[in-house]
């Protein structure tokens, strides 16, 4: 398994970094779902298991930025057990 997320034709990586800075993101290739507040955690794990959200990446990089949320989650004292 890949342990990196491929860069998608469809994104503006700079958008991300600009709208919320220098944070730590899901899909930190792209700059999507930024996983900084507990806010950012909730709602990364919502787009991420929406079928159509999940559906721009491989398998494997939605394994990948669902386990950089569960790790954001656990930091900030979210429980990540439900998957």
């Amino acid at each position: 398994m890949s342990k990196t997320i491929q860069p998608r034709d469809d994104t503006k990586p700079e958008r991300g970094e600009q709208q919320y800075g220098e944070v730590d993101f899901a899909d930190p290739t792209n700059k999507k779902y930024p996983i900084d507040t507990p806010a950012h955690i909730r709602a990364a794990w919502s787009y991420i298991n929406q079928s159509d959200n999940a559906s721009n990446y491989k398998p494997e990089e939605v394994e990948i930025s669902k386990d950089h949320i569960r790790r954001a989650a656990g930091k900030h004292g979210i429980d990540s057990s439900r998957d």
